[in-house]
């Protein structure tokens, strides 16, 4: 099974559009901090993209969040 459809990881994407959503972001906001198309945000949003570990890491920085605290709840998920 690709990650992209396990628990875990649409517990990623989930918790990514949460903070993005909190931080009162639009996508279009989040792929400007990028320096990326709108589309890579909405790709990855919806799992259709995968991120990888660098990835991830600037997409917490851009929406102002914390990796570890985003890390700790996907690993909860069993």
């Amino acid at each position: 099974m690709r990650s992209v459809f396990t628990k875990r990881y649409q517990r990623l994407l989930e918790l990514l559009r949460e903070a993005r959503n909190d931080a009162e972001l639009t996508q279009v906001d989040v792929s400007r901090k990028l320096k990326r198309h709108q589309s890579f945000v909405s790709k990855y949003e919806q799992g259709e993209r995968r991120l990888d570990l660098v990835e991830f890491l600037e997409v917490a920085d851009a929406i102002d969040v914390d990796p570890i605290k985003i890390l700790k709840a996907v690993r909860a998920i069993k």
